[in-house]
């Protein structure tokens, strides 16, 4: 006899890396929301988009991404639907757009190449018929580590933007900076891809031209990519322009200006995936803020990543240099693929859950993003240290 529904769970120890953990209470409330929204007799999936609440939600979650990331006043927050594979193609549409504007020439771009998502994204602008250049590609060293900005390649005249994955969640490898202007030339607009660390650290949003972030993997639920943009970059070449300097135009449900200017609502925003955003990011704000989720994310993550280090003979991490080893994804093996998939089965069996690692890859991934206790994460260590003994 299958158990009583009820919208009560055990805390989960689930370590996926996206769609990934929730924080329970807002998953409850969500759950509310989704029968009745704001007492009304119908939830907030079946609410106009461009109704007074859908607004609200909009704004609303605008404004907390505003407060957390003291976002400043020149710069716009919008949403799209799709996550960061749709960004990979809709991004250098929009901004080479932009660059034709500034310049009237038929820009570049540039890619830094530091695990499996930033290499999607610089095959994804080639694809599209994009002049797309590789500054950097770590491949070569299974992308474990990030060299100095000095040693990647110049970046060549007329390029638009500079476009880095500032975590890659498969590879386990992050970005604790921003190049210079030693490196980067005044007028190159600097792209980061923050889908699996948006909110988990502190950042300068002043540095970037503009940020994406898929929803799914810290914050959210799959269905809308949060973007951070400077406001003179949505200044675009008309399509006359865009035709004469033989630059494709973007579709028009991804062309940015249209989509601010609609408040994020051109076309049907999904809603329901909006006001997770929104309750997540109220949770955050009431209860920590990021000065204070940086540092337990710090602290999770030393707490792994020395409990695999003191077990070093056994256990392998691909990222070889400390200093870039990614805060939410901790990636390694054990002596064997056997071991391996013997460590996820019985970590699964503890009630352990989503450690195997990306198809690609192989191995054990640990995902602790901002939902993940510090509980979770001692647990998961103690499981660690116990198989290393076990399986020596």
């Amino acid at each position: 006899m299958s158990k009583p529904r009820t919208l009560e769970r055990e805390e989960p120890n689930y370590f996926g890396a996206g769609p990934a953990l929730l924080p329970t209470d807002v998953l409850t409330q969500a759950a509310y929301d989704l029968l009745s929204y704001d007492n009304d007799t119908i939830g907030i999936g079946e609410i106009s988009h461009r109704s007074k609440p859908a607004s609200a939600v909009i704004n609303d979650t605008k404004q907390n991404l505003r407060t957390l990331l003291d976002i400043p006043d020149n710069y716009e927050v919008f949403f799209l639907q799709g996550g960061g594979t749709t960004a990979f193609s809709v991004v250098p549409y929009n901004l080479i757009a932009n660059y034709a504007k500034r310049t009237g020439k038929k820009g570049r771009a540039a890619y830094a190449v530091t695990g499996t998502w930033s290499s999607k994204a610089v095959e994804e602008a080639n694809r599209l018929g994009f002049e797309a250049d590789t500054v950097v590609n770590t491949k070569k060293i299974n992308y474990g580590d990030i060299p100095p900005y000095s040693e990647w390649d110049p970046i060549k005249e007329d390029t638009a933007y500079l476009w880095i994955c500032d975590n890659e969640t498969v590879n386990g490898n992050e970005f604790f900076g921003t190049p210079s202007e030693d490196y980067l030339p005044k007028g190159v607009e600097l792209v980061a891809d923050m889908s699996s660390n948006i909110l988990s650290k502190k950042i300068d949003v002043s540095k970037y031209g503009l940020i994406m972030a898929g929803a799914q993997k810290n914050i959210g639920i799959a269905g809308l990519t949060i973007y951070i943009i400077r406001k003179d970059l949505l200044d675009q070449a008309s399509d006359e322009q865009l035709r004469k300097l033989d630059i494709a135009l973007c579709p028009i449900a991804f062309d940015f200006p249209t989509v601010v200017k609609n408040n994020s609502a051109y076309n049907t925003i999904p809603l329901f995936t909006c006001q997770i955003l929104k309750l997540v990011t109220e949770k955050l704000i009431k209860e920590k803020g990021i000065d204070e989720i940086e540092k337990t994310n710090i602290k999770k993550a030393k707490l792994l990543y020395d409990t695999l280090d003191k077990y070093a003979d056994f256990y392998k991490l691909p990222v070889t240099n400390p200093k870039v080893r990614s805060n939410m994804n901790v990636v390694f093996k054990t002596p064997s693929e056997e071991l391996d998939a013997k460590f996820v089965k019985e970590a699964d069996a503890a009630n352990l859950k989503g450690l195997k690692g990306h198809r690609s890859t192989g191995g054990i991934r640990a995902s602790i993003y901002n939902a993940v206790s510090y509980a979770s994460v001692e647990k998961l260590v103690k499981f660690v240290e116990e198989f290393a003994k076990n399986n020596s």
